[in-house]
């Protein structure tokens, strides 16, 4: 359990992209007893490189710790402590809802209050996406728990530099 002195953090990460990088990144929490709340992984514009984001939590010096030994890291070619002020974090979810024709146009009136979008229907259900930040998407599931939700996945969060602050592979 989080303590007064722990708070959530986002680390950054350029890593090359090929077999096994994950699995180091992911061994190197674990063998340190670090828990990693959320993992999102994908290929930058250069195809020899992916770029993680980790969402962690711990106190300074844990945060210290994971960043020291993330450099060590063969396949790590940058890591970066992410300056919260500067980023931007998004999320993806989708949800799929049972509902009958009669609750549809309350379903869509909240999906476009929420800015969402029905990605599914058919005659029993629907799937909505909506990206966003952590609250926002909470916000949204607690407002479909009225309905009955049949599955939904979500990515945690990514994250991006603003404007001139970005990771960069040196």
């Amino acid at each position: 359990m989080q303590n007064a002195q722990s708070r959530y953090f986002v680390i950054s990460l350029l890593v090359s992209n090929h077999p096994g990088v994950l699995t180091r990144v992911s061994s190197l929490f674990s063998r340190r007893a670090f828990n990693i709340d959320s993992l999102t992984v994908g290929e930058t514009e250069d195809p020899a490189v992916s770029r993680m984001t980790v969402v962690s939590w711990g106190d300074d010096y844990m945060k210290e710790q994971i960043v020291k030994q993330l450099q060590k890291l063969v396949d790590v070619k940058k890591v970066q402590l992410t300056d919260m002020s500067r980023t931007i974090l998004r999320e993806l979810m989708m949800v799929k809802i049972a509902l009958d024709k009669e609750q549809l146009p309350e379903v869509k009136e909240a999906v476009s209050a929420y800015r969402a979008s029905i990605v599914d229907l058919s005659p029993d259900s629907l799937t909505v996406e909506i990206t966003g930040e952590t609250p926002k998407l909470n916000a949204f599931l607690d407002y479909m728990r009225q309905y009955k939700i049949i599955e939904m996945t979500r990515t945690g969060p990514t994250a991006l530099g603003r404007g001139a602050y970005c990771l960069e592979n040196d």
